[in-house]
């Protein structure tokens, strides 16, 4: 085969071919001056469409949303220094939940990199800040490394546990001109662990003997589902998730559980198997020290970061769940109780928190019976979005975005802009509070500019509802710097010309989001809430050695 004539393009041309043999026809960020080259070379492709946002936070939040909700990477271009920083918490909040996001970014020139001359943009360690967010960094030292360092950045991101990676490229290396020879063939894909049967036999052993076996499920077990959900029938076991196993198999399962609702009955579990899942329940939420602990997961360091288990297993969740299965076949629990006690288990959870946390619940119930169960719900860390962890019922394994262990107060709506953008076929609903909101406001901007059709549900106490709580409850309530000044939020969603509406009831809101949900147009539903008039949610997050 005669090789292709070589083509001689920029840096900024090779990182949009880059891109594109890697399917990315959309990318999340705002231009600079170290990014010029780069943004001429889409404008003149005009392949990858740019959603350019307000600021960079609300770029790489939106990247992260877009991943979180498709499971595929998502590209976020910011400008070096400050830019970076400012995309330093959605950076961190897609690491703690596994989300594949590609952040580009630049540097200042190579000659004066690492010499402190207080350039534009220089800050004194960027690799070491990026390194410490991402599972993988690299940088481009001329124009003809491009191709294989953007390869690389995409095999990081498919191959191992899905995090973010990160890649520099000086201004004068995107600027600079190389040969390139056209390579049509499609990427190289990631490896991928080989299946230790010995181990799947063990585990399955090792279930058959269980007495009260436990399925635990993390967002690496998203493409598990139905395989997951077959053995936990064999089993008669429950299927736990806390935030990011959410959905993997459908709370309309009778077997699906909230991790919530199991707190105080780990003691009695001798067998748990996790897929794709830290299982730091076993740590938090006192498991038993006699538990025999079977661990899937990916990458070898997280089966042994939080106990060492009796049987490791390395492979991804959907390729061990279904050897598992097939290791099952003809095996089916024949004991009286383990599903009629889920049942009861569930029931009774649900009663509880229906009656204790009502406000929130006939809130979130509302919500969820607006929303199609191809839907959406991105939570924040406001009082509706603590209970929506156990009590919004999920459907499919994309279907609830959280910010996991990292709790990153104002990710929620910049976070949904991008699931919306992502996912035009299905509709977003973003339950934040007043004070969150207002970290990413300004993205309203983005939202009417680029006509994406996210349904915001604000929730307005006028307080950080969480710590004003918690100075009430644990430091006889010597309040400091919780009180919040809002603005007229109808009028300034108006302003970016966003329709606003207000809702005062759970029947006003469900009025409204069937109303709005049809529409073709980003939306804002203010609803007033007291602070007081929203019991915590706590106690029944909690396990109670932790209350």
């Amino acid at each position: 085969m005669v090789p292709r004539a070589p083509v001689r393009h920029s840096g900024g041309d090779a990182l949009v071919a880059g891109l594109k043999r890697w399917h990315v026809d959309a990318l999340y960020g705002m231009p600079g001056v170290q990014l010029d080259a780069f943004f001429d070379a889409m404008q003149r492709d005009g392949g990858i469409k740019v959603i350019h946002t307000r600021h960079e936070q609300g770029a790489a939040y939106m990247a992260f949303g877009a991943a979180a909700s498709t499971g595929r990477p998502a590209v976020c271009v910011v400008v070096p220094g400050p830019g970076v920083l400012n995309a330093g918490a959605a950076l961190a909040t897609a690491y703690a939940c596994y989300a594949p996001v590609l952040c580009i970014t630049s540097t200042i020139a190579t000659a004066h990199l690492g010499r402190g001359h207080g350039l534009l943009h220089e800050i004194g360690d960027q690799p070491g800040f990026l390194r410490g967010l991402t599972k993988w960094y690299g940088r481009a030292e001329s124009a003809a490394e491009i191709p294989a360092l953007v390869d690389e950045a995409f095999r990081q991101l498919g191959s191992g546990q899905p995090r973010p990676v990160a890649i520099e490229v000086p201004p004068d290396v995107l600027a600079q001109t190389a040969l390139f020879y056209p390579d049509d063939a499609a990427p190289c894909l990631p490896a991928r662990p080989v299946l230790d049967a010995r181990a799947i036999a063990d585990a399955a052993v090792m279930l058959r003997q269980a007495r009260n076996p436990v399925i635990v499920v993390g967002s690496g077990a998203r493409q598990a589902g139905p395989s997951i959900e077959a053995i936990a029938a064999k089993l008669q076991a429950p299927v736990l998730s806390r935030l990011q196993g959410r959905g993997v198999i459908s709370d309309a399962s009778p077997y699906s559980c909230a991790g919530s609702a199991f707190n105080d009955h780990w003691r009695d579990v001798d067998v748990v198997i996790g897929f794709g899942t830290r299982l730091t329940q076993l740590r938090e939420w006192g498991a038993g020290g006699g538990l025999n602990v079977i661990h899937v997961d990916i990458a070898y360091p997280e089966t042994v970061r939080v106990t060492q288990p009796a049987i490791a297993i390395i492979a991804d969740a959907a390729e061990a769940a279904q050897a598992l299965l097939l290791e099952l076949a003809d095996y089916q629990y024949e004991g009286e109780g383990r599903l009629d006690r889920l049942v009861a288990l569930k029931c009774r959870f649900s009663a509880e928190i229906a009656k204790a946390l009502r406000p929130q619940v006939e809130y979130l119930d509302a919500i969820r019976r607006a929303l199609p169960e191809s839907g959406i719900l991105v939570d924040e860390m406001t009082q509706i979005g603590y209970v929506a962890r156990c009590a919004f019922p999920i459907h499919h394994p994309h279907g609830f975005i959280s910010s996991s262990y990292q709790g990153t107060l104002g990710f929620g709506f910049a976070t949904a802009l991008g699931a919306q953008a992502a996912n035009p076929g299905r509709r977003v609903v973003s339950v934040t509070g007043d004070g969150g909101f207002l970290f990413t406001m300004p993205e309203l901007a983005t939202a009417a500019q680029h006509g994406i059709p996210l349904t915001t549900v604000l929730f307005v106490d006028g307080y950080f509802g969480n710590v004003r709580r918690i100075q009430a409850n644990s430091y006889g309530q010597r309040f400091i710097a919780t009180e919040l000044k809002n603005p007229d939020f109808l009028t300034l969603a108006r302003a970016f010309g966003i329709c606003a509406v207000q809702a005062d009831t759970p029947a006003a809101l469900y009025a409204a989001l069937m109303d709005r949900l049809d529409r073709a147009e980003p939306s804002l539903i203010v609803v007033p809430l007291e602070l007081e008039a929203t019991p915590s949610p706590w106690p029944y997050l909690l396990p109670r050695k932790v209350r």
